[in-house]
């Protein structure tokens, strides 16, 4: 049987076999197989490198240019990723079209323009005086074409997988497709000094979708997170070459849009004067944010035989964890009553300094006894019922002190290194659960 002939076509560059001819070299990149123009590097001693610090572009977001590290650096990208419908369009839009000084680049893959006109009228009021351009494609080349034509200072793309190449015969979203449109972006950012926001879905795991190459390629990474059936919204700090990944900002989602919430603890907690058992302030942080947040918690007699265990904005794991030290350590029988704890305004929290308050609030509520409305704790509690030290503690009671709080309970010998000269607020300190219990109800 007579053998058939098989062509195979070769990148001059990198070597790499491709069945049929494309125009740019899926391995390394080059086009038509053209030979690399680019003069070779050569080294430099660290020590004669001029460190300059690279001037940011300000946005509208005060909240935004501080998770940033102070703004945009010109010729950095940078991925927003969050669950659908949480804000990620709205929160970019009403930022470039407050910027009245640059040229912005608006490229949508999933809406019309219609549809981005009525969201601008919703957000901006009416008030268009900006030099922001739609483009709704999802051609990778044609984008191109659009960016040498216009030469933006500043390009948004909504989103990154629905970009695809013509180049390449995967679909738009597959790994080969965002990794190569997203390198794309990159290069043409870092050529001509503009700052590119690529805009990103996430999967069921939470995590951005695409490959994780995506995550290496871009300078920054911010992930919006939030409960849809809550007003807040979180922007918090994954990675960031040019800032600190400890930064959050939060927003409350309105009809009108995102507005920056400037002192989120006063609308965490409910600073009425009626108090409720089963109620507790904690003094968390969230980065290098401290937060007062309600911790809600109630206690009730199994009316089934089993006892239920719900926990919203917490790990329930370390609730099941601080239930068993109270049993143990403390002599609370609850393993025959129903705990239901909550995290009020929608936040999840991982701080393990919440846990004396979430103890106390669980104390509270089998008791039946009202803690007072000006107390709040930071703490985290041990297997042996130990009140362990935490982490940046002056903040936390500058936190406090600043909302009219009077007392403030802290872990024993936390207080080492920390000035509390001239505090206003009266700073107890206990080392075991049942200390801090005998100081509440006595």
């Amino acid at each position: 049987m007579a053998k058939t002939s098989k062509t195979v076509y070769y990148c001059k560059q990198c070597g790499t076999e491709s069945p049929k001819w494309v125009g740019r070299c899926p391995g390394c990149g080059e086009w038509k197989g053209a030979t690399n123009s680019r003069e070779a590097a050569t080294p430099v001693k660290i020590s004669e490198i001029k460190a300059e610090e690279s001037p940011r572009i300000k946005l509208p977001s005060a909240e935004l240019n501080r998770v940033l590290g102070g703004g945009l650096v010109p010729g950095s990208i940078v991925l927003i990723g969050g669950e659908p419908g949480i804000g990620k369009s709205t929160l970019v839009l009403q930022n470039v079209l407050r910027i009245r000084s640059r040229r912005v680049l608006y490229v949508s893959g999933e809406e019309s323009p219609q549809q981005l006109r009525m969201r601008a009228d919703r957000i901006a009021g009416g008030n268009m005086d900006c030099e922001c351009y739609l483009l709704c494609e999802t051609g990778l080349e044609n984008i191109f074409a659009s960016i040498h034509a216009h030469k933006p200072d500043l390009i948004i793309v909504d989103s990154i997988q629905t970009i695809a190449s013509d180049e390449l015969e995967s679909a738009p979203g597959s790994v080969t497709q965002v990794r190569e449109c997203a390198a794309a972006f990159l290069r043409y950012a870092k050529e001509t000094a503009t700052p590119v926001i690529l805009i990103g879905h996430i999967n069921k795991e939470g995590s951005i979708a695409g490959p994780k190459v995506l995550e290496h390629i871009v300078d920054a990474v911010l992930q919006f997170e939030g409960d849809r059936n809550h007003m807040y919204r979180i922007l918090r700090s994954i990675k960031n070459r040019f800032g600190s990944t400890s930064e959050i900002g939060i927003y409350e989602m309105k009809q009108e849009g995102l507005r920056e919430v400037v002192n989120p603890s006063e609308m965490l907690i409910s600073l009425g004067d009626e108090s409720l058992s089963g109620t507790a302030i904690g003094v968390t942080l969230d980065g290098s944010r401290p937060l007062l947040i309600e911790v809600q918690a109630l206690v009730s007699t199994a009316a089934y035989g089993t006892a239920q265990r719900s926990v919203t904005g917490f790990d329930q794991r370390r609730m099941n964890m601080l239930l068993a030290v109270l049993e143990k350590r403390v002599g609370f029988k609850l393993a025959q009553k129903d705990v239901f704890l909550n995290i009020a305004g929608g936040l999840k929290v991982s701080d393990p300094a919440l846990d004396l308050a979430v103890t106390c609030a669980i104390l509270s509520s089998n008791v039946d006894m009202a803690l007072g409305h000006d107390v709040c704790f930071t703490g985290e509690v041990g297997l042996s019922g130990e009140i362990r030290q935490v982490t940046r503690l002056e903040q936390r009671i500058g936190e406090a002190e600043k909302l009219g709080f009077k007392q403030i309970i802290v872990p024993a010998h936390n207080l080492k290194g920390v000035d509390i000269a001239g505090r206003s607020i009266d700073i107890v300190e206990v080392s075991r659960v049942d200390e801090a219990f005998r100081h509440l109800f006595g």
